[in-house]
This record gives structure tokens, C-alpha cells and sequence, in this order.
């Protein structure tokens, strides 16, 4: 398969992509390694069996088979998206002094600081998504969450609702994550109100999305910020590396090595079951099953990717791309 160089070469690879999914799709629907994320409590009880793949081209071209249209959580991937807010709000010199960009090698909820330069090590670890989170501005709660509900909507295309559920079973179980709040405000890493930062981090995390938001939310930041069905600018361009760059190096947390050298894109995966991934300049791909590994992501959703950047030559490092 060759390996595309520009958005014409898209024409190149473009036929074959409804079978490739669908080839993977059968190949891995019988599956059943994995267990749901049961530490939350509504999470335990999505239906293991789902499953969807699709592809998002920059020119707004979809592919996807299975339960595309499924809703779930997005959770972890929503970290992604608010850090993007966050330099929006205070440029990347400010948040860089707020947040580090160092991979951890460590779980994602692990209870760990860089004490020395009092932040955390980067956005996409619990601890440093709750102080990117904490940056995002607005004149109270309400305000901030709707700045948050209204950057979704831009991504995704269509307004952004949150799982009063999900929500709420994570704020009454979120014990871990306020010890973590509790930690950074000891060092002075945080300095606004626990609770109100950790409900706006429990609603971002329970944003309802589906497999095909998650394709077209990845080909958004293929676009350099602009989202290809609806033609509009979701995020200010300037700053698109700067989140793909803490995708590949943090997005799936202690795996994130093993994923930069067998699949080779930026990524994001959650506990909800979804992963996804940036192919820069050309599309965006979302993967969705609830089934997870013991480091939190989604068996089929690696699989997947793992066979997709093979089958198409998508490894950023890939020598028809060098």
C-alpha cells in the first residue's frame, strides 16, 4: 500500500479503506480479552460486545462500520481537547510553567509530582488534566462549563452534552483524583477551589461522544484545527503541534513507548473504551470498545490501530513518508 505524501495521494488509499475496517472489524469482533472499567461504577455497566471503527479524511470523507453512532463517555481522551482550551486561554509559555510535557512511564492515576518544578509532569495524566482544567477561564462554574460544552461542539459538529450519570458516579467515587487535587494544592500547583475544579474535571470527562465524533474530533487536529464537515476553526492552528507533540509522547500512558514504535501516531485513549488517533495532514481515526488492558486501553481499539497503520503505511516515520 503506498504511503500518502499530500492530501492528493488521499485518492491513493481512499477506495480501500471501507474494507480494511471491515476486515478488522470481523477479524476482532470475536475478541473478548479485557475487562470493563468497573473502579466507576456506570462504566461497569456498558455492554462489553460493542464495537466500531471510522475514519475521518481531511477533505470530510467518513468510513465506519459497527455501532458507530453508540454513545459513551469520553473521559481520558477529553484532556486532549482541554488542554487545547487552556493555551487558547493563557498561551503555551503560561500553561508550560503550569503543566509539564514529560512522559511518566507511569499509570495514568498515578499519585505523582515533579516537586521541583511544583507542576505536574504533563496534561494527559489525571494529575496534570486536573490542573490544565483548573487554567480554563470563565466568571464562575457555569460559565467555565459551557466554555468546555461549547469547545466540544466545535470539534464534534453538534452540541455537547454531559452524562449526568457517568458524572456523578465518578464525583462520589473520585476519591483517588481528589487526594491527587488535594496533593498539587499542597505544593501550590493549583490554586482555585478543589471541588468546583474537580466537577468541571468529572464533566469534562463525562461528555457524551461516539466513535465517529471521535474520528472527526482526530481529523480536526489533522486539519490544523479547522473540523472538515463542518468547515470551521475549533482551534487556533498555532497550537495544534503543540497538542499532537504531548499526544505521541503522553497520550497512552505507559504504553505510550510501545505505541510510538509499533503505530506511530498521536493518540488518546480513555477508560471509556475509545482511542484516538491523528494521521497529521490526512485523517483522523476513532476506535470504540469498552473491553480494556490492565494500563486502561482498549484491547480491540490497539488491535485495530496497530493493523491500520501497517495495512496503510500511516507510521509517521515510514520511509515513503521520511
Amino acid at each position: 500500500m503506498a504511503n500518502p505524501g499530500n492530501l492528493e495521494d488521499l485518492e491513493v488509499i481512499a477506495a480501500p479503506f471501507l474494507a480494511v475496517i471491515n476486515d478488522l472489524y470481523g477479524e476482532y469482533k470475536s475478541l473478548k480479552e479485557g475487562t470493563l472499567a468497573n473502579y466507576i461504577p456506570e462504566l461497569a455497566k456498558v455492554n462489553p460486545e460493542l464495537f466500531s471503527i471510522c475514519i475521518v479524511t481531511v477533505d470530510g470523507q467518513t468510513y465506519q462500520v459497527g455501532d458507530h453512532q453508540q454513545q459513551f463517555t469520553i473521559q481520558s481522551i477529553s484532556k486532549v481537547f482541554a488542554y487545547g482550551l487552556a493555551l487558547e486561554d493563557h498561551g503555551r509559555d503560561y500553561v508550560l510553567t503550569r503543566v509539564g510535557v514529560e512522559p511518566t512511564g507511569d499509570a495514568f492515576n498515578a499519585i505523582i509530582l515533579d516537586e521541583q518544578s511544583k507542576r505536574p509532569y504533563n496534561p494527559m495524566v489525571n494529575a496534570g488534566a486536573i490542573a490544565t482544567t483548573s487554567l480554563i477561564k470563565g466568571g464562575g462554574p457555569t460559565e467555565r462549563l459551557n466554555r468546555v460544552l461549547e469547545m466540544f461542539g466545535k470539534y464534534t459538529g453538534r452540541d455537547a452534552m454531559v452524562d449526568i450519570s457517568v458524572f456523578t458516579s465518578e464525583r462520589s467515587t473520585g476519591h483517588r483524583n481528589r487526594a491527587i487535587a488535594h496533593l498539587m494544592l499542597n505544593f501550590g500547583m493549583i490554586d482555585q477551589n478543589i471541588e468546583e475544579v474537580l466537577d468541571l474535571y468529572f464533566q469534562q470527562c463525562a461528555v457524551m461522544v461516539n466513535c465517529q465524533d471521535l474520528a472527526v474530533m482526530a481529523a480536526t487536529l489533522a486539519n490544523k484545527g479547522i473540523n472538515p464537515v463542518t468547515g470551521k476553526q475549533a482551534l487556533d492552528s498555532s497550537y495544534v503541534k503543540d497538542i499532537l507533540s504531548v499526544m505521541y509522547t503522553c497520550g497512552m500512558y505507559n504504553f505510550a513507548g510501545e505505541w510510538a514504535y509499533k503505530v506511530g501516531l498521536p493518540a488518546k485513549s480513555g477508560v471509556c473504551g475509545g482511542i484516538m488517533a491523528v494521521v497529521p495532514h490526512k485523517m483522523g481515526i476513532g476506535v470504540f470498545s469498552p473491553l480494556l488492558d490492565v494500563r486502561g486501553n482498549s484491547v480491540r481499539g490497539v488491535k485495530v490501530c496497530e493493523e491500520l497503520s501497517r495495512r496503510l503505511g500511516l507510521h509517521l516515520f515510514e520511509c515513503g513518508g521520511c
